[in-house]
């Protein structure tokens, strides 16, 4: 019988290349729920094509749209507003893959612990937000969790081939962002239009910016840590430009093991959701004599100042991760709103990290606090900087 798979964003990028998995492999795998922001129409597309049996819209913005779905859909059970993804995910399933850009998808992870046997998880910011306690819940639900990033799709990967005692370090390896060769003394004057051209991943707005200042690499840090139970020295990134090694294990004999592939979600998507096994599929394969050169870029500290944030952040515990990310969704927002420079992005985070850094991050309602009071703090500065 096939698994029953809950996508949270299931519109979005990953979401997308989840249900192309689920096309790939129909005996494998059926979608039971999706779970969208705001993109009704291609929602209503999905709807039509997957039939599942419960759907939920998390920020509807028209009402006419939402009960034309319900009248189109009548066997569809049907949620919205602000906890409509947990709604859905409360109905359990084998597989949710946790998609949700930002700090919005981290209640529903927490909740798809207690309902659903594996969640695949995409949705980084769970993890640096509070990790710790997610693994927790997780061990004690006896949920699997396995990663979705390719990055650290990649790392669980190769790890699962190795021993513990013979890992010396790993290696996540960063493209380096739209602006990897911008001069550095034209950053500040970057427009929102620039920073999204990324050369090498189809990607939402955020995750591209991220990608731009590396803070998505830094939070892949945090997320390394978490997941593989690395401390943060035996975690190091390096500038991959052509995105096709997406991770590397040093072994303590001095080997590199490295993961290669085309720069393609379907990848990493279809390991987590086939973990163990192994099926053939037709997506496009890596062909290493088209692929050409592989090239590698120490990382310039001084073009990329958001990493060593995400370091310290991640070794201060806490609630610094939570602030940390809280701080950078409002600023990144706010750049992509032209209300500051692309600079500023670091900026506005490092003084909302340094201004809250003794919150605690022991329980759900603690982190929530943190995230909230870190977007007002991170917006009243910004407000003094227009």
């Amino acid at each position: 019988m096939p698994s029953d798979v809950i996508i949270l964003g299931s519109t979005g990028s990953i979401g997308c290349s989840t249900l192309r998995v689920i096309d790939e492999y129909p005996d494998l795998f059926s979608v039971k729920g999706l779970v969208c922001n705001c993109n009704v129409q291609t929602l209503g597309e999905q709807l039509e094509r997957y039939k599942p049996l419960f759907c939920g819209i998390t920020s509807p913005r028209d009402d006419a749209q939402i009960e034309s779905l319900k009248i189109c859909f009548p066997k569809i059970r049907f949620f919205t507003g602000d906890e409509a993804a947990l709604d859905v995910v409360s109905e359990g399933a084998d597989i949710c893959v946790s998609a949700i850009v930002g700090a919005a998808g981290f209640l529903p992870s927490l909740y798809a612990l207690k309902s659903c046997k594996r969640i695949a998880l995409a949705n980084k910011e769970t993890l640096v937000m509070a990790g710790d306690l997610f693994f927790e819940q997780a061990a004690s639900c006896e949920t699997e969790i396995i990663p979705v990033d390719s990055e650290h799709g990649a790392l669980f990967a190769l790890l699962d081939c190795m021993e513990q005692e013979h890992i010396d370090s790993v290696i996540l390896t960063a493209s380096g962002g739209s602006l990897r060769d911008y001069p550095l003394e034209k950053l500040a004057n970057v427009t929102p239009e620039e920073a999204l051209a990324h050369p090498t991943w189809n990607m939402g707005s955020k995750i591209t910016i991220d990608s731009a200042t590396l803070m998505n690499k830094g939070f892949e840090v945090i997320e390394a840590h978490h997941l593989f139970s690395l401390p943060y020295e035996r975690i190091k990134v390096l500038v991959h430009p052509e995105s096709l090694i997406h991770s590397l294990v040093q072994t303590t004999c001095g080997a590199l093991h490295a993961h290669l592939g085309i720069a393609d979600m379907a990848f990493p998507i279809s390991y987590a959701m086939l973990y163990p096994g192994i099926r053939p599929n037709n997506f496009e394969k890596l062909d290493l004599v088209k692929a050409g050169s592989l090239t590698f870029r120490e990382l310039d500290k001084r073009r990329y100042p958001a990493l060593d944030l995400c370091y310290d952040a991640g070794r201060a515990g806490g609630a610094a991760t939570v602030v940390l990310n809280a701080a950078n969704e409002i600023a990144v927002h706010s750049f992509l709103s032209h209300r500051i420079g692309f600079s500023s992005i670091t900026e506005v985070t490092l003084h909302t990290v340094n201004s809250l850094c003794n919150l605690p991050a022991s329980d759900v309602q603690s982190v929530l606090d943190a995230d909230r009071l870190a977007r007002e703090t991170a917006s009243a500065y910004i407000d003094k900087m227009e």
